[in-house]
């Protein structure tokens, strides 16, 4: 139990990716030929003994030669021939050599599948001719040729303008043999009626309207006369060619907007190289709006929309059937262009419930126009559940005349009339509620603040009525039970004698005890006393 513990997990994991590339080896091995060594992306044969009379190939139930990226071949001295299928199942192949042997000849369509290949040496061989068409569709960064007893002749003169033209980092000393078996440097080789082709596409105004049809001709000159053909790429209209030795025509009918931008070419091929000339074709045609979604969320709000058309189409949104004036708070932004084709969104800023409602894309050019419409919900109403669908309130806005915004200049608002659009209604509106708010919050506190203060002044009053709860001021008040009524008028005012204290409605008699107060008889005044008691001397 202990063991399987510690072989399980990733340790285990290792093992088995060990295991695995173990077999992967072995499979190899088993498929590879006599005396070439080969793993699970390269294959090299050196041994010269017993050798290889043919182009190492791999068993296909064996191994995966789509998986070879490199082919080394060394000291094969039979191996004369590569058909045009030894290669064809080695699409992956990358790097090609074969040196020190005895390839004579290489069939035209060898590399055909091979589109990947970059480098490919061939030093030291027995080529005496090698045609350019092997390798015209690909794009080789090196091509080494030294050390094969070429022929002068035209058929490899290619080989001296691909060395004019395109100088690899080191530079090859190629020669060849003329008819006297003198070698003569490919560089000073000269050999008349050889040379280059030229092309000449005469072609008429190649800006035309959708669904029309044009033609293309094409004249082609050179020694060897040079073949002629047309390069359409992947021209989605219907076409037509005819060629008659030197001269060609090319005609393209009910023509696609699809195809506006597409290259067509003339091409004048002959040994010793190639010439085309070539024309672009410019479609017109009327817009179409062919993507236009309810509104996203992001950085800004977005209602995205795609527009094709040629010339470029103006753009022009419309908010519940009233004209939309763009402004900084609402543009329309275009993001990706792809020649007739333009990506883009109308964006809002900070939108609320007053921005809802239908909005309405209208792209026009002179062939045309084209519209769709959305309705987009970005709020709900206040009150309401955000998951209501409220009717959308008919808010007119006023067309001022403003032009419909061209799509090549969206954000340009530097002539634009000041705008009236939904984002500045909206941002008026949400002050003036703001300034209500805040006016009716100060009032709301003043008023509680008031009725604070007259409830704290009724709990600071004495519960005492009548003149005789008046408190004076004078210095003979200092007792609190001072206050007699003097000749007071109140119901009760003449019961229970002079000397009392009216509380509520009933009076009270009272006898001060000027000891209580701290004070003496003499400090009283003369009207303190009693009645019908003498006064001291």
């Amino acid at each position: 139990m202990s063991s399987w513990t510690r072989w399980h997990g990733p340790a285990m994991a290792q093992l088995w990716g060990f295991c695995w590339l173990i077999v992967g080896f072995w499979r190899a091995a088993l498929a590879c030929p006599t005396s070439c060594k080969c793993s699970a992306s390269r294959i090299w044969c050196s041994d010269p003994f017993p050798g290889i009379v043919a182009f190492p190939r791999l068993e296909s139930t064996s191994a995966d030669p789509e998986n070879i990226t490199e082919i080394y071949i060394a000291n094969q001295k039979r191996l004369e021939i590569i058909n045009e299928d030894d290669i064809e199942a080695y699409v992956g192949l990358k790097n090609l050599t074969i040196v020190d042997s005895g390839l004579k000849f290489v069939a035209h369509k060898a590399f055909l599948k091979n589109s990947n290949l970059q480098h490919i040496n061939f030093t030291r061989n027995k080529l005496t001719v090698l045609s350019r068409k092997h390798f015209r569709h690909l794009d080789l960064s090196e091509l080494i040729l030294v050390g094969n007893p070429f022929t002068c002749s035209c058929d490899i003169m290619w080989i001296k303008t691909l060395q004019e033209t395109k100088p690899s980092p080191e530079t090859q000393d190629l020669y060849c043999l003329d008819e006297n078996s003198k070698n003569i440097s490919l560089a000073n080789l000269q050999i008349s009626h050889c040379g280059l082709p030229s092309a000449n596409l005469a072609a008429p105004n190649l800006t035309v309207e959708e669904g029309k049809s044009i033609t293309l001709t094409c004249s082609v000159a050179g020694d060897p006369v040079p073949n002629l053909y047309w390069d359409v790429g992947n021209l989605v209209s219907k076409h037509m060619n005819e060629t008659s030795h030197t001269q060609g025509s090319l005609r393209i009918t009910n023509i696609s907007s699809d195809d506006s931008g597409k290259q067509i070419s003339c091409v004048a091929e002959n040994l010793v190289g190639e010439d085309q000339d070539s024309v672009n074709l410019t479609v017109h045609f009327a817009p179409t709006i062919t993507f236009l979604e309810s509104p996203t969320s992001d950085h800004h709000w977005c209602i995205p929309f795609t527009v094709k058309g040629n010339p470029k189409p103006a753009l022009q949104w419309f908010y519940n059937g009233a004209i939309l004036n763009e402004s900084k708070y609402i543009c329309t932004k275009i993001h990706v262009t792809n020649h007739t084709e333009y990506h883009g969104c109308l964006q809002l800023d900070n939108p609320t419930h007053m921005n809802n409602g239908d909005y309405k894309l209208v792209a026009k050019n002179e062939y045309g126009k084209d519209e769709k419409q959305i309705s987009a919900h970005f709020m709900g109403w206040p009150g309401i559940d955000d998951g209501a669908n409220p009717n959308y309130p008919d808010v007119i806005y006023e067309d001022y005349g403003t032009a419909a915004n061209d799509i090549g200049d969206t954000t340009n608002r530097s002539n634009e009339i000041p705008s009236t659009d939904v984002a500045d209604k909206t941002g008026r509106e949400h002050l003036s509620v703001y300034a209500v708010v805040v006016i009716a919050s100060v009032v709301g506190f003043c008023l509680l603040v008031m009725l604070f203060l007259l409830k704290l002044a009724r709990h600071s009053k004495f519960g005492m009525k009548g003149p005789a709860s008046v408190i004076s001021n004078d210095d003979d008040s200092a007792s609190p039970l001072h206050h007699i009524s003097n000749g007071s008028n109140t119901p009760s005012s003449s019961e229970g004698g002079p000397d009392a204290v009216i509380i509520g409605m009933t009076k009270i008699p009272v006898i001060e005890n000027p000891q209580y107060f701290g004070i003496t008889n003499s400090q009283l005044k003369p009207d303190t006393w009693p009645r019908g008691s003498p006064k001291t001397a």
